[in-house]
């Protein structure tokens, strides 16, 4: 545990966004985590990351995905092996359609070349795109670059529904049971930190609690209460980077209404303490 490490990401000229120079990569880099999306190119074959315990090695054009809060090592690159880009959450959770894939995507962390040349050829084309528009002088780096951005992730979620069509139901994209979906994780999203009950959920979209528990499980494949407790861990790994705060204040502040209930919850979906957790922040 005391190897692992929390990245602090200093975006640069402009927030949310960064992206490195090729010579500027580490060699190895040890386990750490941030709560910025992380996307390598491998530039040359050999390059070996962790990502969540499993270890990736990447030959020439693959690509590495790596979601917040996610721990990952980079084990060994070649010299000039990989170029990445680092970017914040708040690109992703500001936008519904992709807070609600999230569970799917994020379990996405590997596109290969080989078998997926035109997707990995789009999303480092894309990526260059980011560096040269940054380079550039343009009024409008900052948008133009998240554009870019969003298309990386249109294009990553359209292929996760792609490769995962046998588990998706019918019309899970679209529908009023899809939309109401939307509204009901905006709902959680923005009241999180309430002690919200699924019947509140449920009212404020105009759904009985039965109908709305069964259309949640299906379409986010979790429970309501498991998804709760998602989006308040994921506040709590933010509050966490907070020296002044105590665990407690975490607890509370992030939704909790007990911190017996915190310390599970956050260890089932981390696979560590929030204690421990903290200690990975350096």
């Amino acid at each position: 545990m005391n190897t692992i490490k929390k990245e602090t990401i200093k975006f640069g000229i402009f927030a949310e966004i960064s992206i490195t120079e090729e010579n500027n990569n580490p060699k190895s880099f040890p386990s750490h985590w941030h709560n910025a999306l992380e996307f390598t190119i491998a530039r040359k074959s050999g390059c070996k990351y962790k990502v969540e315990g499993n270890l990736y090695k990447l030959e020439k054009g693959d690509v590495l995905l790596v979601w917040p809060q996610q721990i990952h090592e980079t084990v060994d690159i070649p010299q000039d092996g990989a170029l990445f880009t680092q970017f914040s959450s708040a690109i992703l959770e500001s936008n519904l359609d992709l807070v609600s894939m999230s569970k799917l995507i994020y379990e996405c962390h590997y596109i290969s070349a080989s078998e997926h040349p035109e997707l990995t050829r789009h999303i480092a084309d894309r990526v260059m795109e980011i560096k040269n528009i940054r380079d550039s002088s343009d009024p409008f780096t900052e948008t133009k670059c998240k554009l870019c951005i969003y298309d990386i992730l249109v294009n990553i979620g359209e292929f996760v529904l792609r490769e995962r069509k046998d588990d998706i139901p019918d019309g899970f994209t679209s529908g009023a049971a899809y939309r109401y979906i939307h509204e009901a994780c905006n709902y959680i999203v923005e009241n999180s930190t309430e002690n919200i009950s699924q019947k509140d959920v449920a009212e404020s979209i105009g759904l009985s609690t039965f109908y709305f528990s069964k259309i949640f499980k299906s379409y986010m494949n979790m429970s309501f209460p498991a998804y709760l407790s998602s989006v308040r861990v994921r506040n709590a790994t933010k509050l966490l980077s907070d020296a002044n705060l105590s665990i407690t204040e975490c607890a509370f502040m992030s939704g909790f209404q007990s911190t017996t209930a915190f310390n599970k919850a956050f260890h089932d979906i981390t696979g560590h303490s929030p204690r421990e957790y903290r200690k990975l922040y350096r």
